[in-house]
């Protein structure tokens, strides 16, 4: 499969490998062609491997994930290009981060909105998905860094989408008995405001590879 990954940080990096060892070919897209840390990336990842503009990473994309920051989502999206992303699912997994009054982080967007909300009103002909954003990035792509069972979230309005993306995320090490379908886009909400309280457990924990796990009672 021909995927897009928008964003050329450590969790675009880390998926976008995962990918290419998966035999997909995979385009990292950023703001600019000549990205060095696009570059680098091409370089240690081999074949299977390029970079782009965002548009040039979406147009040719079966299947696009967004990995930029929250607070410039749409913003790279639009750079990507409408046009380009109408009827393929884009999968979100940013969070509305703001660190410019320090640490611990507050939200960009919270209670009423969220930024998979955000891209779905921006792009209603792409099929947004919410996911992957509860847990860090090593964890993403493999969930056996974390010892046991633990929940792994999905949101989405478009249910053949979501199958779509349930199906990657099998092929990342997830079982289908780990990921718990939310509901509709709207879930997104709870899923990008869970990372305030994932601050906290990491400062605790002293570490980031960690999840949560959901159980039901009798």
């Amino acid at each position: 499969m021909n995927v897009a990954v928008l964003g050329t940080g450590t969790v675009g990096r880390t998926i976008a490998t995962k990918l290419v060892e998966l035999g997909h070919a995979v385009t990292m897209g950023s703001r600019t062609a000549n990205n060095e840390t696009a570059a680098e990336w091409v370089a240690a990842a081999g074949g299977g491997a390029a970079q782009g503009t965002f548009a040039n990473a979406a147009s040719a994309a079966e299947l696009v994930f967004n990995c930029t920051g929250g607070a410039v989502a749409v913003e790279a999206l639009h750079a990507a290009g409408a046009a380009n992303l109408a009827g393929k699912v884009v999968v979100d997994v940013s969070n509305p981060l703001d660190f410019s009054k320090g640490r611990p982080p507050t939200l960009t967007v919270c209670n009423t909105d969220s930024v998979g909300e955000q891209l779905q009103r921006e792009f209603p002909d792409a099929r947004i998905v919410k996911t992957l954003n509860t847990v860090n990035q090593a964890v993403m792509t493999n969930p056996a860094v974390v010892p046991g069972s633990h929940t792994l979230f999905i949101s989405g309005n478009d249910s053949a989408a979501k199958e779509t993306v349930k199906g990657i995320l099998g092929d990342f090490g997830w079982p289908p008995e780990a990921i718990l379908d939310l509901g509709d886009i709207t879930a997104a909400r709870g899923q990008e405001m869970y990372l305030a309280l994932w601050v906290r457990l990491m400062g605790t924990l002293g570490q980031p590879d960690f999840n949560i796990a959901v159980v039901r009672g009798g």
